[in-house]
């Protein structure tokens, strides 16, 4: 399977993170996360070392024998699941648009800043001006409304060739096509978790864009059906090997 996939390699840590951003509420006891490693081929051990780990830096809590996902990565679940089932509304050709007006920003609030823009599927046209098509519902963190002022506008150029210049869309669309072949070639199901891994970080990736600013055959909608087959069948993975306390 190729690198170009983003495949990562499968460890204690994968496994754990995994399980518990696939579970609501993310919390299982430690038991239950051997349980799931073992499944894999991962020694208790490993795993064990892996939870404390990654207590220390700060990914997970750790009470009363249960681990469970800290804010950071309960956001990272949030916005997983909203690039599984992704809230849109009918688009009437608007966009939102939204230009920076704070100034002498610290370079740690500008960084803040383009990753809550890349969390809210925002492309920047130029420097402090980011935009879309209006067909998202999701609320504006306080970084964004502290520093940005938001607008509605429509473009006067095509709109579709305006996404296609903010969007590398057919690069996206390749490499979803591809995952989807590696899925359908796969065997084993610790493969099946590898690919599938890969597919929620390019979901995460993924404009949401209107089907009319969409080139022919966009592969976004099987790739969901196609991930969504595997959760359900890690789901059950979970309640056969990892009884639910």
């Amino acid at each position: 399977m190729s690198n170009h996939l983003g495949l990562r390699p499968l460890t204690a840590r994968s496994v754990v993170l995994s399980t518990l951003l696939g579970v609501h509420p993310p919390r299982l006891p430690a038991r239950y996360l051997v349980r799931v490693g073992e499944r894999f081929g991962i020694a208790e051990g490993t795993v064990r070392v892996a939870l404390s780990r990654m207590v220390a830096s700060g990914d997970l809590v750790q009470e009363d024998g249960a681990y469970a996902l800290t804010d950071r990565l309960l956001s990272r679940q949030r916005r997983q699941d909203e690039s599984r089932e992704p809230r849109t509304r009918p688009w009437d050709g608007t966009w939102e648009i939204a230009v920076v007006t704070a100034e002498r920003r610290p370079a740690a609030a500008r960084a803040a800043l383009r990753q809550a823009m890349s969390e809210l599927r925002l492309a920047e046209i130029r420097e402090g001006t980011w935009l879309r098509p209006a067909n998202l519902t999701r609320p504006r963190p306080a970084i964004v409304e502290d520093q940005c002022v938001f607008l509605t506008g429509r473009p006067e150029q095509p709109p579709a060739d305006l996404a296609a210049a903010l969007w590398d869309l057919p690069a996206w669309a390749g490499t979803a096509r591809d995952l989807l072949d590696a899925l359908d070639a796969s065997g084993t199901f610790a493969e099946q978790f590898t690919l599938s891994a890969a597919v929620l970080r390019h979901l995460l990736n993924d404009p949401l864009l209107p089907d009319d600013l969409l080139p022919p055959a966009w592969p976004g909608p099987a790739l969901r059906a196609q991930y969504r087959s595997f959760a359900a069948a890690f789901e059950r993975l979970i309640l056969e090997h990892v009884p639910t306390p």
